[in-house]
């Protein structure tokens, strides 16, 4: 869950991007569609721990002499440092470009998380938790087939 709330706020951080950084409509659109889903999953994911009693953040851990602050822990999809600088540096159809194939890897990502929680024991049995990660898998999976199709469509001349 500390994971899928950092990964998602990373989503949110590149919707963010597209009010200044695109004309396209259909993204723009999408985009908000994927920040108010992501936002709402992190009051959810933010919530289930407090209830738990779990912190909200992952823990950092204590490696002596070294700087984690430059290197943070990226979750499965989450771009790197560099692909963000490049995504924020971007505009017009080499934006859109960088925002769909980065959003697709980022969306595969949690499909990663979510398998990964699955193929854990007894991970899945809690209801909530079950209903929550499976809305998150067909959620992400239909967007990842709209985002392709937009991709390809950025594509052509």
């Amino acid at each position: 869950m500390q994971g899928m709330i950092m990964h998602h706020a990373q989503a949110v951080e590149m919707t963010a991007l597209l009010e200044a950084r695109t004309e396209n409509k259909d993204l723009r659109l999408l985009g908000a569609r994927i920040s108010h889903s992501q936002a709402e999953e992190i009051k959810f994911m933010e919530r289930w721990l407090q209830v738990r009693g779990e912190p909200i953040s992952l823990p950092m851990p204590e490696m002596p002499g070294m700087d984690m602050s430059k290197q943070p822990m990226l979750m499965p999809g989450m771009l790197t440092p560099k692909q963000m600088e490049a995504l924020k540096n971007s505009s017009g159809k080499e934006f859109d470009r960088l925002f769909l194939t980065g959003m697709i890897q980022h969306h595969g990502g949690a499909l990663i998380m979510v398998k990964d929680l699955f193929d854990t024991a007894g991970a899945g049995q809690d209801a909530e938790l079950f209903n929550f990660t499976t809305d998150i898998d067909s959620g992400q999976r239909a967007e990842i087939r709209i985002m392709q199709n937009m991709l390809e469509a950025v594509a052509r001349p």
